[in-house]
């Protein structure tokens, strides 16, 4: 394995390579089939460079540890809005979630329904070594400092296919004095989406929105606000009386309680037992329709409906192979995007994990690469790309 310890390390490696690199960060989102090549990981490049609680914005190297960052944070009252996702439970993996492979999956958690929006909507700057060994930057370390092309969000969702990640600036907001979750039980699935519609609608400014499973019974439906104590109790109130025609809400206050309800919506553990999994982004209200379709599997929503968890419950590979083929078909027709996250080894290798590009995307993707990655030297067959 090379581990680098410094950015012109990285890109002296980069510059002399002359086969295929497979890029890790921490180790912990293995998806799609095993790249050929030796592994490239960027743990040695770890620390916070720099961090200015009064201009809400922290710099890390690509390989500090998401821990260490939001330990640092914590201590400022200060917080990564967009909770990135730990996928360790769910994937059954090991090893340390790092910032940079955070950015380079976009990995964004519960409140990316709201005005937080995406790991990539913090993203104020990065620093990275193309295929070429170069060293470039783009960005800044403060807000208001984007100039020129925004590759902060070409890299943002790449997976390492265009570039290795050395430093990401990010914004950072206040952590939240309270927090208030309404559940609704016994909510019928045709009723699901207009709910969780209902509740984002509302001026009262919900940032998690959570329904599961999706299935003929009736699931659970979670709504999240926070803020200020006395502002979260009336914005609480107000939206069990807006979510009355869905069902009695019953609010949760407790901030322990709260916050693992959350992390474990977060992280999916409702999944983790499942061999296959997928996750679909899509419009919301065109998921009823697509997940009615596919009752073999079954299904969560996050994101008012605009995130869709399915687990295959058929034998892993029956069920692997139909629900891929279902999803990109449903998917074809509506204009989402799904990944496939988790499958055994054997299955994986036969199965695209990244939704097959129309051929006009498929062609700027392949134009970026060969800008950033002439030599194809960067995750080879994870992202349309040749292996």
């Amino acid at each position: 394995m090379l581990t680098p310890q410094s950015e012109a390390e990285l890109a002296e490696i980069v510059a002399g390579a002359d086969a295929p690199l497979r890029i890790i960060g921490g180790g912990t989102r293995p998806i799609g089939t095993p790249k050929a090549g030796e592994v490239l990981s960027t743990a040695g490049l770890s620390g916070i460079s720099l961090y200015e609680p009064g201009a809400l914005t922290i710099v890390a190297k690509a390989g500090t540890p998401v821990a260490e960052i939001e330990a640092a944070l914590a201590e400022e009252g200060q917080m990564l809005a967009f909770e990135p996702m730990d996928h360790r439970q769910l994937l059954g993996t090991s090893g340390t979630p790092t910032i940079g492979g955070v950015v380079a999956g976009n990995i964004s958690g519960p409140r990316r329904v709201s005005s937080v929006g995406a790991c990539r909507d913090s993203l104020l700057g990065v620093r990275f070594v193309d295929g070429m060994g170069r060293i470039l930057k783009n960005g800044g370390r403060v807000m208001k400092n984007v100039t020129g092309y925004d590759l902060n969000k070409l890299m943002c969702g790449s997976w390492g296919t265009l570039g290795v990640l050395s430093e990401v600036a990010l914004k950072v907001l206040p952590r939240p004095a309270a927090t208030a979750t309404l559940t609704l039980s016994d909510v019928s699935p045709d009723r699901a989406v207009p709910a969780m519609a209902a509740a984002l609608g509302t001026p009262f400014e919900v940032n998690g929105a959570f329904y599961g499973p999706y299935g003929e019974s009736a699931g659970v439906m979670h709504i999240r606000v926070e803020g200020a104590l006395t502002s979260v109790k009336y914005r609480a109130a107000e939206l069990a009386k807006c979510l009355a025609p869905y069902g009695e809400a019953k609010v949760e206050t407790d901030a322990e309680a709260c916050r693992e309800l959350w992390a474990g919506i977060r992280d999916m553990t409702y999944l983790a037992d499942k061999p296959v999994i997928l996750r679909s982004s899509i419009k919301p209200s065109d998921a009823p329709g697509f997940v009615g379709e596919l009752q073999s599997a079954q299904h969560y929503f996050d994101w008012g409906g605009g995130l869709i968890w399915s687990a295959a419950e058929a034998a892993p590979e029956e069920g692997a192979r139909a629900l891929v083929t279902a999803m990109h078909q449903a998917m074809a027709r509506t204009g989402g995007h799904s990944t496939l996250l988790k499958a055994p080894e054997v299955l994986r290798q036969g199965l695209p994990t990244f939704q097959p590009s129309k051929p006009a995307v498929a062609a700027i993707e392949a134009g970026l690469r060969q800008k950033f990655d002439p030599k194809s030297l960067f995750n080879p067959g994870l992202m349309g790309q040749a292996a």
